[in-house]
């Protein structure tokens, strides 16, 4: 039982039990059986934090099981192994190595001192930001809704948002809301935040303290030079890319006033990078902009965030690469600082593993829906799917119980994660100290 199978397993128990709760009666608005595939899929698409759906939250499910879902939302953006972590520590029980290793692997870190530290930050952060996001948005959801269900409201679309998982009570995601800044800006803030990882946060805590308080020097790291300044420009290309390519589309821009049009762009910009909300209907928008949406959502968020995709570091890498070879420099330097090999390695492994992993998934999604869809869209499910973005052009209902499946076992493996994935079939890697030697090839 490997690291890898371990956190694999625990997902997939999580899942069970999830689907077994979202079976029952109780969990149903009309308190009847659920649809043993309806509440797996909910089940995976709320532990996965994708938010796809093929009924309707807020109708289809009684309080009790939105409740369950929420849970699972909440335990899934906290990854297995940092909520049964958490667990092992109330009960004061000391972590042995297997475990560090674990929270190690599950927030790639190069070390395994201060793991329990590391936890309560994470499960602190975790609750300062939803609390703030529910005492935000619990005003304006309760003059509109009355005490109980505005505080359910509040309540349930702050940790859905935190947790990048795109999980909405209404119908219609947050169209209803396109033009309240107050709102979108809150929402915004939480998947930022929560998509840009616990590490930036209490980095960027630090700092501030140690500028504002302390009065003494804190150095940030290369992960947090690298996340932020790609996640500003990734949030600035995407809103730019948006307001262009939809300004005229009478289906989305075109009828709203200026700054409503700026706001809807900003909302989608930073939805598509995980977080699954919208605020414009995605099956009317122009093929050139679910291509650039496509894109985004790809590269998704950061590393020890709630959001997936390829990471930003990893597209980052990448570049610098690029960058590197067209300069003739056999070094990968960000900030001044040199890149170790075996990262290269592994956001070149991440990035084809990923690839090829949506490349099968597409093809076998396309012949057997074969006829039923535009190929675009199916290629946006599995992107969203695999991924954990939760947005659709309103196909994941219509689409056959096999193909609700397949796409059930993307989200998985979008979750934990291609590499641990594969690693949890193959086990432990063999390192050898033989050493080959070097010839060129051509390439390119």
């Amino acid at each position: 039982m490997t690291i890898a199978r371990t956190i694999c397993l625990g997902f997939l128990t999580v899942i069970l039990i999830g689907t077994i709760l979202l079976t029952l009666p109780i969990s149903t608005s009309a308190g009847m059986w659920n649809n043993p595939i309806v509440a797996l899929f909910t089940a995976t698409s709320a532990v996965c934090v994708t938010g796809l759906i093929v009924v309707d939250t807020g109708t289809h499910f009684s309080f009790l099981g939105e409740l369950f879902i929420l849970l699972l939302i909440q335990i899934g953006g906290l990854g297995y192994m940092t909520t049964t972590t958490f667990l092992v520590s109330l009960v004061r029980r000391k972590f042995d190595l297997r475990q560090k290793v674990a929270i190690q692997e599950s927030f790639d870190r190069p070390f395994l001192l201060g793991s329990q530290n590391l936890i309560k930050s994470v499960i602190a952060t975790t609750l300062i930001f939803e609390i703030m996001g529910i005492l935000l948005l619990v005003r304006p959801f309760i003059n509109e809704y009355g005490f109980n269900q505005g505080l359910w409201v509040a309540i349930f679309h702050t940790i859905s948002a935190w947790n990048n998982a795109g999980f909405s009570l209404f119908s219609d995601s947050l169209t209803r809301y396109q033009g309240i800044w107050f709102i979108n800006s809150v929402i915004c803030a939480l998947i930022i935040f929560g998509g840009i990882g616990y590490q930036v946060i209490i980095e960027m805590y630090l700092w501030f303290a140690s500028k504002f308080f302390w009065q003494r020097r804190f150095t940030v790291s290369l992960n947090f030079k690298v996340v932020l300044s790609t996640t500003l420009v990734l949030l600035a290309l995407g809103t730019v890319a948006f307001l262009f390519t939809e300004y005229s589309n009478p289906n989305t821009l075109h009828n709203l006033p200026l700054p409503q049009k700026i706001l809807a762009a900003w909302f989608q910009s930073v939805t598509t990078r995980t977080a699954g909300f919208n605020t414009l209907d995605f099956g009317k928008m122009n093929d050139a902009t679910l291509f650039i949406a496509l894109g985004l959502m790809a590269i998704g968020a950061s590393p020890s965030g709630t959001g997936g995709g390829i990471k930003t570091t990893t597209i980052r890498i990448l570049i610098n690469c690029t960058r590197s070879t067209l300069q003739g420099n056999e070094q990968v330097l960000m900030y001044s600082r040199k890149i170790p090999n075996s990262l290269i390695l592994k956001a070149i492994a991440v990035v084809f593993g990923s690839g090829m992993m949506m490349i099968i998934i597409t093809t076998l999604l396309s012949i057997i829906e074969t006829g039923n869809f535009d190929f675009l869209d199916l290629f946006f499910e599995v992107i969203s799917a695999f991924a954990t973005v939760g947005l659709s052009t309103g196909i994941t209902a219509d689409l056959s119980a096999f193909g609700q499946l397949i796409l059930i076992f993307t989200m998985f493996v979008g979750r934990v994660g291609i590499l641990v994935f594969i690693a949890a079939i193959y086990g432990d890697p063999h390192p050898t100290q033989i050493q080959y030697p070097e010839e060129n090839l051509l390439v390119g």
